[in-house]
């Protein structure tokens, strides 16, 4: 009966395919110390980066190699696509969506060019991080191969 008001979790999907790793083994202690959020990190094997959750594209970085997501319940997920690809200029990147566009799971929001990157010397890693400094725990998954899709992470409210 008291858990009839509760937030139900907000599942956070694999926005590509690739092999999944902890955020704390990543070379980037913004992201490794997690001072921007808590999640997970994937080495993409697919060029196509799609929405991890249902909501409102709420930013786009003007370099595109990183977008937010809102989602109905007010949490906020971070796609950063690679490490110092901020410095590219948003060369590599093909972004295919509007700030304040809905969005659905697997809406494709991006396109990269990952052989491009890495010819220029940035890591292709990519962290999803729960921005949102809300009551809530994160469930993460185990890591290895994980296709885009398939549960990430899950967000639980406290």
């Amino acid at each position: 009966m008291f858990g009839l008001f509760k937030k139900k979790p907000l599942e956070v999907v694999s926005p590509m395919d690739g092999s999944l790793v902890a955020l704390e083994s990543i070379n980037d202690d913004v992201f490794s110390k997690k001072l921007v959020g808590d999640g997970v990190a994937i080495i993409p094997s697919s060029r196509i980066v799609t929405a991890p959750i249902n909501g409102v594209i709420t930013r786009i970085f003007p370099t595109k190699h990183a977008f937010m997501i809102t989602s109905p319940n007010g949490i906020e997920v971070m796609v950063h696509v690679g490490l110092d690809t901020v410095e590219l200029n948003g060369e590599g990147f093909t972004c295919l969506v509007k700030e304040g566009e809905s969005v659905n799971q697997a809406s494709v929001i991006l396109e990269v060019d990952f052989e491009f990157i890495k010819s220029k010397g940035k890591d292709i890693i990519t962290p999803i991080i729960i921005t949102s400094n809300k009551d809530i725990e994160i469930e993460k998954h185990k890591v290895g191969t994980i296709r885009e899709g398939e549960s990430l992470l899950k967000v639980k409210f406290v």
